[in-house]
């Protein structure tokens, strides 16, 4: 195995999973982005991060993109001798949009493009499948990886995805609350068995949600109804709920973004409408080129941490 000379730059978007009734299957980029370059060194892990995260985020071996480029040389075929990044963060961390699923691809196909034969080691459909392996869950690294509305499942053999194009009816908007969330805290929340009705409900609701994102968007108030993961929730995360409750009762499709807190809207809300001072509303477009990966280091705009996450 031969490791590349110089940078290489990879761009990963935000994602939001579930979408209600689509629990750890549904998944949508969102046009908020990371930005990583990675280069291979003689010394030691080196690791730079400016934007979200910046002075808590571990800076050696225990960055998550680092450890996730470990595994991904493992399967490449071996370790390089050292390693310097340089991280731009812009997705929120700890707020159910995807940040650690970003990191997770970041490294992935960091480590993939410096070695001079990695695609051919490790093609698109094996980066899924490890990526997903190191999240524990295919939702947010399948719209990561590869943009648009993904539906993702597991077979024997590991993770797979399709990504379908989303109707220009969908806009994304996004809540985003000061207070963080923990993915662990969230799954521990939900039952070990729920009622046949509820999981009938949602399979129906899910099939609409395909339908209604991609064709008919009129339809995704009635298609994000969900009664798998929303509900047990709640307790845990009053204002989350009550946003989405408020929402919805003014016609606005609006779920838990993965795990939360962030509250996603998929159709138009009114411009009069106020969630208060605890919520950061964002607009954002629906990513649908999935994460980008370049020769390289950094450019300027790509350091600034708000130029690829303006508000629009």
């Amino acid at each position: 195995m031969t490791f590349t000379s110089g940078p290489v730059r990879v761009r990963v978007p935000a994602t939001s999973a579930n979408l209600g009734p689509g629990f750890d299957a549904f998944g949508l980029a969102l046009g908020l982005y990371d930005d990583v370059a990675a280069e291979v060194t003689s010394g030691d892990v080196r690791v730079t991060v400016t934007g979200e995260g910046a002075g808590a985020l571990p800076a050696g071996e225990r960055h998550l993109v680092v450890t996730s480029m470990r595994a991904a040389f493992d399967v490449l075929g071996g370790q390089p001798p050292g390693l310097a990044l340089e991280c731009v963060n812009r997705i929120p961390q700890a707020r159910g949009l995807g940040s650690s699923s970003a990191a997770i691809v970041a490294g992935v196909l960091l480590a993939r493009a410096l070695v001079d034969d990695g695609a051919a080691r490790l093609d698109d459909d094996a980066a899924l499948r490890l990526a997903a392996e190191i999240e524990g869950h295919p939702d947010n690294v399948a719209p990561c990886l590869l943009g648009g509305f993904t539906i993702a499942w597991t077979e024997p053999s590991g993770a797979r995805a399709v990504s379908l194009a989303v109707a220009d009816g969908v806009r994304p908007t996004v809540f985003v609350p000061a207070v963080r969330g923990l993915t662990a805290t969230a799954r521990a929340a939900l039952p070990a068995t729920v009622p046949h009705a509820d999981a009938a409900l949602n399979a129906g609701r899910a099939a609409l949600l395909v339908h209604a994102l991609t064709a008919a968007p009129e339809l995704l108030l009635p298609a994000t109804v969900d009664r798998l993961h929303q509900d047990y929730r709640a307790a845990g995360m009053p204002a989350t709920d009550a946003l989405v409750s408020v929402l919805r009762e003014a016609g606005v499709a609006a779920v838990v973004s993965g795990a939360g807190p962030t509250v996603l809207a998929l159709t138009e809300v009114s411009e009069g409408f106020d969630a208060g001072t605890d919520w950061q509303l964002r607009q954002l477009p629906i990513d649908v080129s999935g994460a980008r990966v370049a020769r390289g280091r950094l450019g300027h705009a790509e350091r600034d941490p708000v130029a690829a996450g303006r508000k629009s």
